[in-house]
């Protein structure tokens, strides 16, 4: 965005050399009117004539004419993001020139940005710009800019300020799709814009061929074997149509960070690239947001060139500082899938007490579905129960932590024994591990 907002009336403030100049000036004014007391009038005359010193180094500082604020319309959710600013003076004689915009706290933590500005050799405008990292997905506003700037002795300073009101808009991070390990795996893997016939794999019946060692026995077709004489097998076509949602849970719970970000925005990076990945190997891709209620229900997208329709839904998904409905949600969620499909949940919990109604809930989807579970991995738990104790309060937080780990892998148990498939890593790992996870049905053609 290009921003041309025009200033006028500019006032002017002492800077703080300017108030102690004058607080070191006072006692001296002090002791002049103890030991002259005729010579008290020289008192306020020091103080007027740095006063007037303020005033002749402010009216000094120049004239400011013009400001630009330079930032993208677009930014991605744990990206850094560039803010410039512009600004031109007629006839300056400052030393420092000084900016801070007003952001959306999504934008910066604190909401506020400093910059210095300094001219370069051959420059006509004054220059500065600063980095930051959005914490939060939505609508940024910049809000405002202000601008100050000193006069040459540095004692009066002149300030300005404009209200901007533009918006940033931050989206998922989308990053791994660019990644160049993504971009080979793609141009290497059986997927990609030309539609391959994969023999060998999958459930839907391709053709007979002659038993070979090494193949699965149970592909062996007995009775065509019978009438040729000797071993003959199925061979299968890799599906590829599969219904695919995407189940994301924007409670309380998985809007903690984890290492900065939201988990929520960290599911959503991980939703994203597996979707990508599946709708090059022309599957069917929907998304699925709740918390108390569910918030989006995409319809299914079968083309890449529509992936932008799953960004904009992912990008809609809010914060919910409440805990999710999963009897609602995923009861919901199966009203709307008519035929078998994969289905994978991005959620997290705190105690099996807080875990019993999505165990109960996710078993019933089990029922008729392929269910992937993906939990992030508590690190800060794993860090307490592992780090060396120094005194006592560190071994009871210590016995504290793993036995909460404990019952999270007790509650990830009984959700395996239920027949999910669960995918727990690290946040910066969970992407690759839900890729694999994802490739790992397709080969096994669970879901037709």
């Amino acid at each position: 965005m290009n921003l041309r907002p025009r200033l006028n009336g500019l006032p002017f403030q002492p800077t703080a050399r300017a108030v102690l100049l004058l607080a070191a000036v006072a006692p001296l004014a002090l002791l002049v009117a103890v030991l002259l007391p005729a010579a008290w009038v020289l008192a306020p005359a020091l103080a007027g004539a740095l006063l007037l010193l303020v005033a002749l180094d402010a009216l000094f500082a120049g004239r400011f004419v013009d400001v630009r604020v330079l930032a993208p319309a677009d930014a991605e959710v744990g990206r850094s993001l560039r803010f410039v600013v512009l600004a031109d003076f007629a006839r300056t004689a400052a030393r420092r020139i000084e900016a801070a915009l007003a952001l959306d706290p999504r934008l910066v933590e604190g909401g506020r940005l400093a910059l210095a500005l300094a001219l370069a050799p051959g420059a006509q405008a004054w220059e500065g710009a600063g980095d930051v990292v959005p914490v939060r997905r939505g609508p940024g506003l910049i809000e405002a800019v202000w601008l100050r700037w000193n006069g040459p002795l540095g004692l009066g300073q002149r300030t300005a300020q404009r209200p901007l009101e533009r918006t940033v808009r931050v989206r998922p991070d989308l990053s791994p799709l660019r990644s160049g390990e993504l971009q080979l795996f793609l141009r290497d893997a059986d997927l990609g814009q030309i539609a391959r016939r994969i023999r060998g794999a999958g459930a839907e019946f391709e053709a007979l061929a002659d038993y070979e060692p090494g193949m699965d026995r149970r592909r062996i077709d007995w009775k065509s074997s019978a009438r040729h004489a000797r071993l003959v097998a199925r061979e299968y076509e890799t599906e590829r149509n599969t219904q695919i949602v995407f189940a994301l849970d924007c409670g309380q719970t998985m809007c903690e960070p984890v290492a900065g970000l939201a988990r929520i925005d960290r599911a959503i990076t991980a939703a994203l690239t597996t979707a990508w990945v599946a709708l090059k190997g022309q599957d069917r891709i929907a998304l699925f947001g709740f918390a108390a209620r569910p918030l989006v229900a995409t319809p299914f997208v079968a083309a890449a060139r529509d992936f932008h329709r799953l960004q904009d839904a992912a990008a809609s998904l809010d914060y919910h500082a409440e805990e999710p409905n999963f009897t609602l949600a995923l009861a919901t969620l199966a009203a709307r899938l008519k035929r078998r499909s994969l289905v994978v949940v991005f959620s997290d919990f705190t105690d099996p007490t807080s875990a019993e109604l999505m165990i109960e809930n996710v078993g019933r989807l089990v029922e008729r579905h392929v269910v992937l579970f993906v939990v992030m991995e508590d690190a800060e738990l794993s860090g307490i129960a592992t780090a060396t104790p120094e005194d006592l309060d560190d071994v009871a937080q210590a016995v504290t932590a793993d036995a909460l780990l404990r019952q999270r892998q007790q509650v990830l148990q009984r959700l395996r024994r239920l027949g999910v498939r669960v995918v727990e890593a690290p946040h910066e790992a969970i992407g690759l591990r839900l890729l694999d996870a994802y490739l790992a049905v397709k080969r096994r053609g669970l879901v037709g």
